[in-house]
């Protein structure tokens, strides 16, 4: 995870929390005519959820409401704390079931199921890998690549993300779907120029 990206995730953790849900990581994108914050919520387990899962959608039950509250206490937070120099458009979304995974403790959670990994240095030769995860201890990750062992650090791993298997959801049809755009869960979207507070807000459900 960059550093701009821990420091996001730091300072508006606890805003998330205070709102019933969980912040599970943030990507922080730099780009000349504005950086991309992205942050990825969810309901946290135990919590009853509602009608958005039932039907699939979302991480837990993440529902455009939920987006739109997190945007707006977010957006007031970074507006304060002014942590982002520049113009940024901030997007908050469901993790959606290519889910990204941003630390060993969810590395854990989905322990036997594959996963595509960025490494930020390369390990034996790759920079890349795409295998299943077989246990997580401390910050210890060991993936199965093609019947052979891999073993990585949590903070060598810049992204990784599940590879969900469509067969097995009954999602092997709606696979272009996926592709051209985030196919579960609700997104909320807002372009910030903080030195003259002007924001315009996108809310849109399903696709980036």
């Amino acid at each position: 995870m960059a550093d701009k990206a821990t420091q996001l995730t730091e300072l508006l953790a606890p805003t998330v929390t205070a709102l019933g849900l969980e912040l599970l990581g943030i990507e922080y994108l730099p780009a000349p005519g504005g950086a991309l914050v992205r942050i990825y919520i969810d309901v946290p387990a135990g919590t009853e959820v509602g009608q958005a899962d039932a039907e699939g959608e979302g991480g837990q039950g993440v529902t455009i409401e939920h987006c739109e509250a997190v945007s707006r206490e977010v957006s007031a937070q970074l507006d304060v704390e002014d942590p982002i120099s520049g113009n940024y458009t901030l997007e908050v979304s469901s993790p959606g079931i290519d889910r990204p995974i941003f630390n060993a403790a969810q590395f854990a959670q989905f322990v036997g199921q594959t996963v595509k990994v960025g490494l930020k240095l390369p390990q034996e030769g790759r920079r890349r890998l795409t295998g299943r995860i077989v246990s997580v201890e401390g910050d210890t990750i060991t993936f199965d690549i093609d019947g052979n062992a891999f073993v990585a650090q949590a903070d060598n791993v810049d992204k990784a993300r599940i590879v969900p298997d469509w067969a097995a959801l009954g999602l092997a049809a709606s696979k272009d779907k996926k592709e051209n755009g985030r196919a579960t869960g609700a997104t909320r979207k807002a372009n910030h120029t903080p030195r003259d507070n002007k924001r315009s807000d996108d809310p849109s459900t399903g696709a980036e």
